[in-house]
């Protein structure tokens, strides 16, 4: 793709509030001139916002402070004015009842924060799961010029010689202590371990698959998805994102030029390569309805189809973040796609030029971490979308974090009315379950939850795990984190608080899942099916108020990425000219 930039200089859309010697400009810039600011920096140069999502309570972001100072020195240099402006930070970690719940709200209030303030572009600064896609999100909404700087992952963690994955070991001995084979002490010991640097998830969990993602699409500059979070090249990612803004401000180079249908096609098929989060669907899916780009699950099953998993890190294998970023990072494997066949090299990214140009003379450093094609982890890496009368509107599983053997599998329903049900009965001795069993979770939907939280990953119970089972098909209308693993079937839609199938499922019904033939079906009839649909009565509505009624009542299905439904579509960044 070529993009021609627009003519410079022009007139800014800050200079409605800072240019010019009327009095509502000199009521704006004189409140701005209190920080200290010289008279000659409203001159017309671009005003760049810093959209920080430092939090000390997400922890994941809490060393942004740092990176939002090198951004600043960056924008001065190329002759930018940089304000830093508190964005919503949605903590994975911190947030009840779900930080996914708050993903639309932190979407809403940063493009309202872009579109009623005096910014002419933005460098959106992110790292946790949720404030890469909302940050992402607001700037599409907008489509102001926006880059963005990920925070980077977290060292690897050490445990007794092992190597600890953030939430992929917490998950692996969580269930060694139910299992009895590792002591509550030792788990204790282990904690010290995941958490080691500041950072985010050091596995290829949600937060690195969003900063992958972000690359993929153009997003980004190219390497910000594996840069650690304490090095030093981190900062200097920073420092030359702040230089480029200021660029794409003269340029005139917008979110809508970047994020096209062929960069969402790069995206997908970079997530099946990396082995990334199943919640880059969801995501993806709702930037696609901000940004007004036709995606869906079946671009999604059919861009995956055939991508190999190259990436040798947990969940899906024995790497952390680090490894990847010493090996090459993100540009190997993009290199590799286009290789393949398999990436729109023309598709423009924030350095206003095609993404093949940023993949000359890369290198793989460690051929362990990056696999050749033919060692890949799974020859069919991509997201496996899943249709059939238990989710006419789709359902989606991980390949390459499944047990092999249960990708086709046919169980008997053991059935939790919601998570509340599930943590009652999941550890009693007496639970009528055994291996060949299928878990099935229901009402933690966007809406059921709501907020969809992460719990589809359920853990197996204990008189399984005693005999020495470390996975079962587990399959519900609720998300997994990335750092999980399992042959977990997750997003069923309709969720059951719509009254979707999933809502109906009795315990002892029989279910088939055969992953390669994309089918997931309640072996009821059909008139049985349509008779208890019919009986069905709907929840009783959960006490709400404030932001929580609101999602309740607007948000979407998990099949298009569970937005708010007035939120879809860019509206742009209108600049209002009445006085205060």
């Amino acid at each position: 793709m070529t993009f021609t930039p627009a003519p410079w200089p022009r007139k800014l859309r800050s200079q409605e509030w800072f240019g010019g010697t009327g009095r509502d400009q000199i009521y704006h810039r004189g409140w701005m001139k209190n920080q200290g600011i010289p008279h000659d920096m409203f001159d017309g140069r671009p005003v760049i916002a810093i959209l920080n999502t430092w939090s000390e309570l997400t922890p994941c972001n809490a060393h942004l402070a740092d990176l939002a100072q090198r951004v600043r020195a960056g924008i001065y240099e190329a002759g930018g004015l940089p304000v830093e402006v508190p964005a919503f930070s949605a903590s994975e970690s911190g947030f009840r009842p779900t930080a996914m719940m708050f993903r639309n709200l932190a979407a809403m209030s940063i493009e309202e924060q872009m579109r009623g303030l005096p910014m002419d572009g933005a460098v959106l600064l992110a790292g946790c799961d949720k404030t890469t896609p909302s940050l992402l999100m607001a700037a599409a909404s907008t489509d102001l010029p926006s880059i963005m700087v990920s925070g980077g992952p977290m060292l690897n963690g050490y445990f007794r010689g092992e190597r600890v994955g953030s939430g992929t070991h917490l998950w692996k001995f969580s269930e060694a202590v139910k299992a009895g084979e590792m002591t509550q002490a030792e788990f204790m010991e282990a904690e010290a371990s995941m958490s080691r640097s500041p950072g985010s998830c050091n596995t290829m969990g949600t937060a690195s698959t969003m900063a992958s993602m972000a690359e993929a699409l153009g997003m980004a500059l190219s390497g910000n998805a594996a840069i650690p979070a304490v090095d030093s090249r981190r900062r200097v990612m920073a420092h030359l994102s702040g230089r480029r803004i200021v660029q794409m401000v003269k340029d005139d180079l917008k979110p809508s030029d970047i994020l096209t249908k062929q960069a969402f096609e790069n995206a997908i098929r970079t997530n099946a390569a990396i082995g990334g989060s199943t919640n880059a669907v969801i995501h993806l899916l709702a930037l696609a309805g901000r940004v007004g780009v036709d995606v869906t699950l079946d671009d999604w099953d059919r861009c995956g189809r055939g991508v190999p998993t190259i990436v040798n890190l947990m969940p899906s294998g024995k790497y952390l973040m680090e490894e990847f970023f010493y090996a090459g990072g993100l540009p190997v494997v993009l290199a590799r796609l286009q290789e393949a066949g398999l990436l729109h090299g023309d598709a423009l990214t924030v350095s206003g030029g095609p993404i093949r140009d940023e993949l000359h003379d890369v290198v793989n450093h460690n051929p362990d971490v990056i696999l050749p094609v033919e060692q890949a982890l799974t020859q069919e890496g991509g997201i496996a979308v899943l249709r059939g009368n238990l989710a006419p509107r789709g359902a989606v599983l991980k390949p390459s974090a499944a047990t092999p053997a249960l990708l086709r599998h046919r169980g008997r329903a053991v059935v939790f009315e919601d998570i509340d049900d599930y943590k009652a009965r999941i550890n009693d001795p007496d639970l009528d379950v055994d291996e060949t069993c299928i878990l099935v979770l229901k009402m933690c939907g966007p809406s059921g939850y709501p907020g969809m939280a992460e719990v589809g990953n359920m853990g197996l119970p204990p008189k399984v795990l005693k005999k020495g089972v470390t996975d079962m098909v587990r399959i519900s209308d609720a998300r997994m984190s990335g750092t999980a693993y399992g042959t977990v079937v997750l997003h069923a839609s309709p969720e059951a608080a719509a009254g979707g199938p999933l809502a109906v499922v009795r315990n002892g019904d029989m279910i088939e899942l055969d992953v390669p033939a994309r089918r997931l079906h309640l072996d009821i009839p059909d008139e049985e099916l349509q008779a208890r649909l019919a009986a069905w009565v709907p929840p009783a509505d959960k006490p709400a108020s404030g932001y929580a009624w609101l999602h309740m009542k607007h948000v979407q299905g998990a099949d298009t990425g569970a937005d708010l439904d007035f939120l879809r579509g860019c509206r742009g960044a209108p600049v209002g000219r009445d006085s205060h």
